[in-house]
């Protein structure tokens, strides 16, 4: 039996026993299961013990009052459904009671169809908040098992036939012709295309921000975009481009996540490689804000479109050259920037000219 499914439980916490016991009769004539309880502790034990779909909860107890009940109850478990009732009501207390998690408000003295009426209501709005919670962990579930077929049911076989191809256009199983090895060459490119794209959706998807910040530790941004530049400096050269990484001497400190951060830098000095001219430069470089510090990457590439500048960070968007060729990429790297970078508490920001180059600005909280 579920949660949705069982008796439902509803306690009276009130300190008038005449009160409890009416309460109770009317609750149990309704089908429920009904318990009281005479004080605010003995009240709160009673909900750690048998956690009851609703609570009705009188604020003026001796020893703890209603409001400390409600106080308790909201850390407890906020799912509970809480309604005060009170003798003294004013607008005054209901509105204390509504921000201390109570979902409703019933002066005394009331009728038993008032008092029924309410009930409804509550628990109700109780079965809303379990039924949105179930489907809530059900969808999570489908993605994970949804991220899982796509990991080793789909990208497995997909590397296993990278393989093959690697293997035919080696050589390895016999003589190719120039225009079979043309046909196949073409065929590889497109699956590495694929896998790409796999490998950056699975990234987007499993993306989580609670477990970015469980990573959280001080850092240098300093070191981390050394790592980058001495590591992309090859392919850089390659290209006929010139990268550096500015000298700083400030305050280079923040909290983050090594990991994520390192992919964030590492996809805009890659795009700064990938839509840069022959002979072009690229500069990578810190400035300390007000209460950031900002780490620009600086290009003399292509540029980006001004219609295109607001969608650049969207799923999948790939902006168009001025030849109206559109750029390479899955169009998630920077989508999975942005939301790692807004994990961090930070925003990522560009410029950019055509003909003239970009100019990608990551904003992060400095170390407190």
């Amino acid at each position: 039996m579920t949660a949705l499914d069982k008796k439902n439980t509803i306690l009276v916490i009130d300190d008038e026993e005449s009160l409890r016991d009416s309460c109770s009769q009317i609750i149990v004539k309704e089908g429920y299961r009904a318990e009281t309880a005479g004080d605010g502790l003995a009240g709160f034990a009673k909900i750690q013990e048998l956690q009851p779909d609703l609570v009705l909860i009188d604020l003026k107890m001796p020893g703890q009052s209603g409001f400390e009940v409600l106080d308790r109850i909201k850390e407890f478990d906020p799912n509970i459904i809480s309604i005060v009732i009170t003798g003294y009501a004013t607008v005054e207390s209901a509105v204390e009671a509504m921000k201390k998690g109570a979902y409703d408000f019933l002066p005394k003295p009331f009728s038993p169809d008032q008092l029924r009426i309410i009930i409804k209501r509550g628990l109700e709005r109780r079965r809303l908040i379990l039924e949105t919670d179930s489907l809530r962990r059900e969808k999570k579930l489908m993605e994970e098992n949804f991220i899982t077929m796509v990991s080793h049911q789909l990208r497995s076989p997909l590397g296993t036939i990278a393989q093959y191809f690697e293997v035919i256009l080696g050589g390895m199983a016999g003589e190719v012709g120039p225009k079979q090895k043309e046909m196949l060459s073409k065929a590889r490119d497109r699956l590495e295309k694929l896998m790409e794209l796999i490998n950056d959706w699975l990234d987007l998807a499993r993306m989580n921000r609670g477990q970015i910040v469980d990573r959280f530790k001080p850092l240098s941004l300093k070191k981390i975009l050394e790592n980058i530049v001495e590591f992309m400096l090859p392919s850089a050269q390659a290209e006929n481009l010139s990268i550096e990484l500015v000298p700083y001497s400030g305050d280079d400190s923040a909290e983050g996540d090594d990991e994520t951060l390192t992919q964030v830098f590492s996809n805009l000095i890659s795009n700064a490689i990938k839509y840069n001219k022959p002979g072009g430069r690229i500069k990578v470089f810190l400035e300390e804000k007000e209460t950031s510090i900002a780490v620009n990457v600086e290009d003399t590439g292509i540029g980006i479109l001004e219609e295109h500048l607001p969608l650049i960070f969207d799923q999948f968007f790939r902006v168009k050259s001025v030849d109206g060729k559109k750029s390479k990429g899955t169009g998630l790297g920077l989508s999975i920037a942005k939301k790692i970078v807004e994990a961090h508490n930070g925003t990522i920001q560009v410029t950019s000219e055509v003909g003239k180059g970009s100019t990608f600005t990551v904003f992060l909280p400095k170390m407190r």
